[in-house]
């Protein structure tokens, strides 16, 4: 069986396709204002069901031949592709992204490697827990967690963690002290102190005495309730017998737990994502909520009959936010036709559960932005009474 290709072979995939482009351009003149991006770069946003391999941009001449304009230049660069084992689709009229062909032994590897820089791009997000992406990646491929930086490895700890609605704290990621995450889990009968210290290291790189007596040692100084050591390798039987006997309990955790933690992240935000919001923050919103703030947001169905849902926008990335639904008031009509308006008070805090609160996806065009549910496109309410229309 052949090996899956790694990251670096797809890139030199990828360049030597760039250069063949740059050529065929070059030598029909027609590489002027010309240049390759990768998706994440232009685009910035969720990937595509089909692998970008790379996208040209262009503002000269390249783009009328691909338009063929010039002659048979357009079927020679689909036979370039094709040749490399691509193909091309114009998305608009300065850039087209190249794929890798369905059938492809690359096609596979170039999703799997897009998804990745997805994920990473997540990780760095300071709400991520929009994004069960994150968590199902490494719940499905833990072995993944060696690809990140020690840095990353900390961060996406620290979101886990966040995930489970504990009050967190993220280390600077050096002069820490030894602490990676300190993790505060608020109780009636007293507050329960966790520290967290995370080493990304190779498997043959296991964790040794010292290293888990240091981390009792701060947890002794800083009276914390609970410390987790986690690591990406394993642990000697000195360093399992020092903490199965430490005065503060101690938990040693590998990758595998890590995994069970992503997977258990990514059931919750799946089935209740209204675990993500605290009730106090979404209290707090509402009350400072005014008849024209644009995370009001509403959608229409319907021609004969017609239908307004709105909602409000609890968080945000650049690329997917999280909804809950609102009630609506009746200002005039009667209860088959008429004009309505967002009911905002206290009885939308009721809302925050699990069947009321969604994803959807966040866009931007001309300005506004909008957000899509895989049912209906909620914008910006301008305030105005919304007409409603029950009868057929």
């Amino acid at each position: 069986m052949k090996a899956t290709p790694s990251d670096a072979e797809l890139e030199a995939v990828v360049i030597s396709l760039q250069n063949s482009i740059r050529e065929w351009a070059a030598r029909h003149e027609l590489w002027f204002d010309c240049g390759f991006q990768t998706y994440a770069q232009r685009v910035d946003g969720e990937p595509e069901a089909a692998p970008v391999a790379t996208i040209l941009h262009f503002n000269g001449d390249i783009g009328r031949a691909l338009d063929g304009e010039f002659g048979d230049l357009d079927v020679e660069f689909i036979e370039l592709l094709a040749r490399h084992g691509f193909w091309f689709d114009r998305i608009d009229e300065v850039s087209v992204h190249i794929y890798p062909e369905d059938d492809s032994p690359l096609f596979q590897p170039f999703l799997d490697y897009v998804n990745w820089q997805w994920v990473c791009g997540l990780v760095q997000q300071d709400i991520a827990d929009v994004h069960e992406e994150l968590y199902s990646h490494f719940a499905k491929r833990p072995d993944d967690l060696h690809r990140l930086t020690w840095r990353e490895f900390e961060i996406l700890l620290f979101r886990i963690f966040q995930s489970q609605g504990f009050t967190c704290e993220l280390g600077p990621g050096s002069n820490d002290g030894g602490i990676d995450v300190r993790v505060l889990q608020r109780d009636p009968l007293g507050d329960v102190l966790t520290l967290v210290q995370a080493k990304k290291y190779s498997p043959r790189n296991k964790i040794d005495m010292s290293a888990v007596a240091a981390l009792h040692g701060v947890a002794d100084v800083e009276n914390a309730q609970k410390s987790i050591f986690v690591t990406t390798s394993d642990y000697l039987p000195s360093a399992r017998k020092f903490a199965g006997r430490t005065r503060i309990p101690m938990t040693l955790a590998t990758s595998n737990d890590v995994r069970n933690w992503c997977q258990n992240a990514s059931d919750g935000i799946i089935r209740d994502k209204s675990k993500l919001v605290a009730p106090s923050a979404v209290s707090y919103l509402l009350q400072n909520l005014s008849s024209k703030d644009s995370r009001i947001v509403y959608a229409r169905t319907g021609y004969s009959v017609i239908t307004n849902q709105f909602a409000v926008v609890l968080k945000e990335t650049k690329y997917a936010a999280l909804l809950m639904g609102i009630p609506s008031r009746t200002i005039s009509g009667y209860w088959q036709e008429g004009f309505e308006v967002p009911d905002i008070g206290s009885k939308c805090l009721e809302g925050l559960t699990a069947d009321n609160v969604f994803r959807a996806k966040r866009s931007v065009s001309d300005g506004k932005v909008r957000y899509w549910n895989g049912h209906d496109l909620f914008r910006a309410w301008n305030g105005e009474p919304v007409h409603f229309n029950l009868c057929d």
